[in-house]
């Protein structure tokens, strides 16, 4: 994939400026990061693989603790958007059994009554409630990630960006409607561009999601006898 750097000059040229007198990488980053942000979004909301992401290693959680967020001890992934399912074991057995979410924590166990297993979570401000055990569990977490690490800043803009598929034609074309709609004003250039952004996203999307949907299917015979042998599928 390549660096932002060498995205910004392709958007450059798309605004008649391949010299970058003025669209330089410092005036053009905010609008690549802007677009970075839009991708993710859509990626995370058609399940495109490239966000699915289990934790590494198994987060422990000492007996008594009940609560795991971003800034507890342990924490949540710091790339974490959505939890898709939660698993535990206990410490150390690597045996994962899946856990049940729920809105709320029922009630009835507010007595302060543990268990060995935590069997349920919740999902309440912005960290998995549990209720406390009374022997250490692991937690396996399999969640959709943030896969751009934004905003870059301006002395990363030589970095190259993580590989996926097809990217890098959607982001020209998308910094450069950005730009042509807020730096350059002009709305009959950012309408153009951005429809060649959504002939881009369409590409990019079209790969992974055909192999979402490359289910195997075992067809009936197209033939006379069939209708007469019978066949069970």
């Amino acid at each position: 994939m390549p660096a932002p750097s060498d995205i910004i000059s392709t958007v450059a040229v798309l605004m008649n400026d391949s010299a970058q007198t003025q669209y330089t990488n410092a005036i053009c980053l905010p609008y690549l990061n802007l677009a970075l942000d839009e991708l993710q979004e859509i990626y995370e909301l058609n399940g495109i693989p490239v966000t699915n992401k289990t934790s590494s290693p198994p987060i422990t959680m000492i007996a008594g603790n009940n609560i795991l967020g971003f800034s507890t001890t342990p924490s949540l992934p710091s790339d974490l958007i959505e939890i898709q399912q939660l698993w535990e074991s206990t410490s150390g057995l690597n045996q994962w059994t899946p856990m049940l979410k729920k809105d709320f924590l029922p009630h009835y166990l507010e007595d302060g009554t543990t268990i060995s297993m935590f069997l349920i979570w919740a999902w309440l401000n912005e960290q998995v409630n549990l209720i406390a055990a009374n022997a250490n569990n692991d937690l396996k977490i399999d969640y959709t990630a943030s896969i751009f690490a934004t905003p870059i800043l301006i002395g990363n803009v030589g970095v190259s960006l993580p590989s996926f598929t097809n990217i890098k034609t959607y982001l020209e074309y998308k910094t450069a409607a950005l730009c042509a709609m807020f730096i350059a004003e002009n709305p009959e250039r950012a309408v153009a561009l951005d429809s060649l952004t959504m002939s881009a996203l369409s590409r990019s999307l079209g790969v992974p999601i055909r192999g979402m949907q490359s289910i195997t299917t075992r067809r009936r015979p197209f033939r006379h006898s069939f209708k007469h042998r019978g066949a069970s599928y």
